[in-house]
């Protein structure tokens, strides 16, 4: 009897599609055989990695016959030293989707409620799949999380909630009262994952919650952050969380040895500190998103308000026949019918303003 790999399978592996992510570069260029492509997809820097990481990769490619640092050592201090907290409240993972299978596999038995938003960041789902939890999926409010009933739909199964701030695609984000509110409802022993992939985008919002003070007064929070977007780090593949102490010590045991590389670690220590270029790409990316507001309005187009390197715009049809064309304009968008059920809807990474200008001029064209 032959074996049959779909049958011996785990039921939430085989219950999965694959994801689709935004069409990289040299697939475009494979498939339709164009040059001169912009990717405004995937929510990456286009300033791309800053030169402190830039430096630090080159001192550190003589290393490579050598495995990395389990630790993470300098990393971690790097970290902890950001954000006032100790290093053995710190988790590196191979970026924040590592984190959340991890997580999982720490923490949610096979079968326990995992509560995710509508339309919240794609990964969760599958995630909750891969450690064999059971997704509950809450209906969104106005595109975002909806807490009050996010607290509602909590029962004894319940031992994890994914929250996005903001999330993607959709921009919401909830301010420090309103996540005070939300964690003062909530049962302690319910473990969040607080994901913060765009926070560094921010900072100018005053009300933006102080992450470090919840996680003080709410031990049952894990943040996660991502070097893959502010510092232009996405194809290393580096990340991490804070929680507390024991949180971490579990979380640590569930990792393998050596699940983040050493150059990956040593540009993620260097980007942290490169002010210049984090303040280069805040700037940008203002101008790019105010840009974008003010082109989508002049249009009659409708957009979610954005938040973080990113803005998803309404189409009121379907978006398939405009990515196609903007795709053969040798423009990348992303389509979010696919792993979001948002078939009316495009989202647009914040590029340099040569790319904005030529994706606003390949749009007119296209409607």
């Amino acid at each position: 009897m032959t074996l049959s790999f779909v049958d011996v399978a785990n039921a939430g592996i085989r219950c999965l599609s694959p994801f689709q992510p935004g069409k990289p570069i040299s697939e475009v260029e494979r498939e339709l055989g164009i040059k001169n492509i912009i990717k405004l997809a995937s929510n990456e820097n286009p300033l791309g990695a800053g030169p402190k990481a830039h430096a630090a990769i080159k001192t550190h490619l003589e290393t490579i016959a050598l495995y990395p640092d389990a630790s993470g050592y300098d990393l971690k201090q790097a970290i902890a030293r950001k954000w006032g907290v100790e290093s053995n409240q710190i988790t590196l993972g191979a970026g924040s989707e590592a984190l959340f299978v991890m997580i999982g596999q720490a923490f949610v038995k096979p079968g326990q409620e995992v509560l995710i938003s509508q339309y919240a960041f794609a990964t969760f789902t599958i995630a909750t799949h891969i450690f064999q939890g059971q997704p509950v999926i809450i209906p969104a409010k106005n595109w975002g999380h909806d807490l009050d009933a996010t607290l509602a739909a909590v029962t004894p199964k319940t031992q994890l909630i994914f929250l996005a701030n903001p999330n993607n695609p959709t921009a919401t984000w909830h301010d420090h009262n309103t996540l005070i509110k939300f964690f003062n409802q909530l049962p302690p022993h319910v473990i969040v994952v607080l994901d913060e992939a765009y926070a560094e985008f921010m900072v100018h919002h005053k009300n933006y919650p102080d992450s470090h003070a919840l996680l003080t007064a709410y031990p049952n929070i894990i943040i996660t952050r991502t070097f893959s977007k502010m510092y232009g780090l996405a194809g290393l593949r580096i990340g991490y969380a804070i929680s507390h102490p024991d949180a971490a010590s579990m979380l640590n045991r569930a990792k393998l040895p050596f699940n983040v590389g050493s150059l990956s670690m040593a540009a993620a220590t260097a980007a942290l500190d490169d002010a210049e270029h984090i303040a280069a790409t805040l700037a940008l990316t203002a101008e790019g998103l105010a840009y974008f507001q003010e082109e989508f309005t002049k249009m009659g187009i409708s957009f979610l308000p954005p938040a973080g390197n990113f803005i998803t715009i309404n189409v009121e049809r379907d978006t398939s026949p405009i990515y196609e064309l903007l795709l053969h304009d040798g423009i990348i968008v992303r389509s979010l019918t696919a792993n979001y059920n948002m078939p009316h809807f495009l989202r647009i990474t914040a590029g340099t303003m040569n790319q904005n200008q030529r994706f606003i001029k390949s749009l007119r064209k296209i409607l």
